[in-house]
């Protein structure tokens, strides 16, 4: 523990991913709270595709989506998940592994009303990871749940949010002749404090 200084310095793994996901705000071109969001389907086979970080609480790791969904299909199956957020502006990456459970109402109704009027609509209309026989088909769904909402829809009972609660986070950091910093954060589901190692490269 001693060791960790500089980028790694905290003794708290979610304000050093917010720390580190600040710096990466202003030196990411696009989308620096992507992360590319790992689940398994029902047949054991994985699946992984980019989503965007929405919170970084105190305790996991929100982000939101159509429980109709793929993913939301295999998080049914198996509630546990992994994700990457990885920034080659700052050639960091963070790793995280853990256990998935949807947010409550109020927090996905908070976050639903915050986004823009377009894309609440879409939330609407876009029947997620189901098969589309065109993008004209899309358009004239967006127009009739425009028509039937309005100006201020409110949260489709098909979308919402989950919370990942890591048990472990990895702390990575480019070094020179791929000679990497890695700090790995691990915590038994009923500890109270995380145990932290660094990893060889």
């Amino acid at each position: 523990m001693s060791e960790r200084d500089g980028i790694f310095v905290g003794q708290d793994p979610f304000e050093i991913v917010r720390r580190w996901l600040g710096e990466a705000e202003l030196s990411e071109p696009n989308d620096p709270n992507a992360i590319a969001l790992s689940t398994v389907d029902s047949a054991g086979m994985p699946n992984v595709r980019m989503v965007l970080l929405k919170d970084v609480a105190p305790d996991g790791f929100t982000f939101y989506t159509n429980f109709e969904s793929a993913k939301a299909q295999e998080l049914a199956h198996n509630s546990q998940a992994a994700f990457v957020l990885h920034w080659k502006s700052l050639r960091r990456q963070v790793r995280v592994r853990g256990h998935v459970s949807k947010v409550e109402d109020a927090e996905a109704d908070a976050y639903f009303a915050s986004r823009s009027l377009k894309s609440r609509l879409g939330a609407w209309a876009s029947r997620q990871s189901r098969p589309l026989g065109s993008r004209a088909e899309l358009m004239a769904e967006v127009a009739r749940q425009t028509a039937r909402h309005g100006t201020n829809p409110a949260r489709p009972p098909h979308w919402g949010g989950y919370k990942i609660t890591p048990v472990e986070i990895e702390f990575w950091a480019d070094g020179a002749f791929r000679l990497h910093d890695r700090y790995c954060w691990r915590k038994a589901p009923s500890a109270t404090s995380w145990d932290v190692t660094r990893l060889s490269p």
